[in-house]
């Protein structure tokens, strides 16, 4: 399949630049596979679609102030770090803006997130083919731990905010309220919908929630810019599958009840250890490239929450793989619901609403 087959126009109006006033009251979109059927409802009436012995599957991992503000010492010039991944203490793989034009010894000062200049420093000792610097920081014991007072909410370009700061909610509202384990540089977005409460009425009625971890990275927000899917390559992220989580999912299978992802995150990390292990989870941490496009035989995932997504990216390619597992229709099915989205003034993208397919 070709990237130019996952293309659609989406007015600028319809992309969300703010959380709902309430998390559980964003829309949801309720798409019936099997039957092209949709219902338009609040995210909240989620439990209406919930059975007992449902497994909710969520990924737990949490946003790092991972955006940087700073001059390059040489120049004066402004840069913007974006941190992808810590290789050891203070060695991060990260993006720079601008950086087409950087070189091995560029060093950079960072301001605080209050824009006053700082002793922290880094110098770009590497840069891959991929078009990511290694960074070496110095006067600072561990840079990860110094994030707080000088990063940023790491939001995405298309979020517009007139200060690197953004809005005082984006600290608490791009985070989901069960982040346990810190290292992604963007939000799973389809768990910002769910509130305590929600998780405890989902518990209540007789279903059980598990967690997994991937560090959202290049992986999930890179856009595909090759002709064909197949010519793709994903980048990595890092992910854990706790033991006991795989026990309760793989019970659930062999008892024919219903797994359900939340977000496409989660939904990379049943999927790739299923099909490294024969359609069976086990516990174990690692990497993943998987790029999930139609056809796809999903393996374990048996309904999905997500969140309306950009044009030719990944993201859209797994969902439209999910809506029709094993085929290639599944593209034409959620451009539909997409297009239908938009005649309803659905809000689109991170801070936007969210469809369940069922």
């Amino acid at each position: 399949m070709d990237t130019a087959d996952f293309d659609y126009s989406l007015p600028r109006g319809l992309i969300a630049q703010a959380p709902a006033a309430i998390r559980d009251q964003s829309r949801l979109l309720v798409l019936q596979r099997r039957t092209g059927q949709i219902i338009h409802r609040i995210f909240r009436d989620v439990l209406d679609h919930v059975r007992p012995g449902d497994v909710f599957v969520l990924n737990d991992s949490r946003v790092i102030p991972a955006r940087l503000r700073g001059a390059k010492s040489s120049t004066g010039g402004e840069a913007e770090v974006l941190l992808i991944e810590e290789v050891s203490t203070n060695d991060w793989w990260a993006l720079l803006r601008p950086g087409k034009r950087v070189r091995p010894g560029v060093n950079i000062v960072f301001r605080n997130s209050a824009g006053q200049q700082t002793q922290v420093s880094a110098t770009v000792i590497e840069k891959n083919p991929e078009g990511l610097c290694r960074l070496q920081f110095s006067n600072v014991a561990n840079i990860f731990d110094d994030l707080s007072s000088l990063g940023a909410v790491p939001l995405p370009p298309y979020v517009l905010r007139e200060s690197l700061n953004g809005f005082p909610h984006d600290r608490d509202r791009y985070q989901t309220v069960y982040a346990r384990t810190a290292g992604s540089v963007a939000a799973p977005t389809a768990g910002l919908h769910f509130t305590d409460e929600l998780l405890d009425e989902i518990r209540s009625r007789g279903a059980q929630i598990c967690f997994v971890t991937l560090h959202v990275g290049l992986g999930t927000f890179v856009p595909v810019k090759t002709r064909t899917l197949k010519e793709h390559v994903m980048h990595e992220e890092r992910f854990d599958l706790d033991p006991s989580a795989a026990q309760t999912i793989n019970d659930a299978k062999r008892d024919r009840r219903r797994v359900i992802a939340v977000g496409t995150t989660s939904v990379r990390v049943l999927e790739s250890v299923a099909a490294a292990n024969e359609g069976r989870l086990i516990g174990c941490c690692g990497r993943t490239r998987a790029f999930i496009y139609p056809p796809f035989p999903f393996a374990i995932v048996d309904a999905l929450i997500t969140n309306f997504h950009l044009p030719q990216s990944t993201l859209l390619m797994l969902v439209s793989a999910f809506a029709a597992p094993g085929k290639t229709t599944g593209r034409s099915l959620i451009l539909s619901a997409y297009a239908e989205a938009m005649r309803e003034h659905y809000r689109f993208y991170s801070y936007g609403d969210a469809m369940l397919i069922l």
